[in-house]
């Protein structure tokens, strides 16, 4: 079916047959389907084997991070001063580029911050929490995980395990019951929901 991806509301997108019918953002006039939005146009194969047209809006919202926006980063690299990730969503919302951050070793912890040693508080491919402090240079943000509820969410031991959480520096792999540090994060479900992104 040659239909536009981008459809504008009134206009007709197909014939209204058996082998297809009219869903989301459509709307059936005079053996078509029309759309009644502006948006782009999906077609799915429902159950019943036919062919499902729905036109949605843009989904994916352009999201860029703000200072003092949660967001949910993957590490990528760790130095002795600071380490770099990846910000994968920004609150709720993923983005469909990952924005650059990094994480200077004054900004770990809130307290004791000159005894901070990058490595034990992140290792690379830690799904972390953190807080945008400002735009640094080269379009890197300036990250902070300076509170209870920021840090290491999600982490894998060197077994390959996901790391549990049992202290505030410790996560403990299930396989091996081997003990590494983290910077670890005192989770907030609103914070982790896509944090497996």
């Amino acid at each position: 079916m040659a239909a536009p991806t981008i459809c504008v509301p009134g206009q007709r997108i197909c014939r209204l047959e058996e082998t297809c019918k009219q869903g989301n953002g459509t709307y059936p006039r005079n053996g078509y389907i029309y759309s009644s939005l502006a948006g782009y146009l999906h077609t799915f194969e429902d159950e019943d084997g036919k062919s499902l047209i729905e036109v949605k809006t843009q989904e994916e919202q352009n999201v860029v991070p703000s200072v003092d926006a949660i967001v949910t980063t993957r590490i990528t690299n760790v130095n002795p001063r600071f380490c770099k990730c990846l910000i994968l969503s920004v609150g709720k919302i993923p983005l469909r580029e990952p924005f650059r951050g990094q994480i200077r070793k004054e900004d770990v912890r809130a307290t004791e911050k000159d005894k901070v040693e990058m490595y034990k508080c992140f290792r690379p491919g830690d799904i972390v929490v953190a807080k945008v402090l400002s735009l640094g240079d080269a379009h890197s943000y300036i990250l902070s995980t300076a509170e209870n509820e920021l840090g290491v969410v999600i982490a894998t031991s060197e077994a390959g395990a996901t790391l549990e959480p049992i202290s505030w520096c410790k996560m403990k792999c299930p396989k091996t019951m081997a003990e590494e540090f983290r910077k670890v994060a005192k989770v907030q479900p609103k914070y982790v929901q896509y944090a497996g992104t």
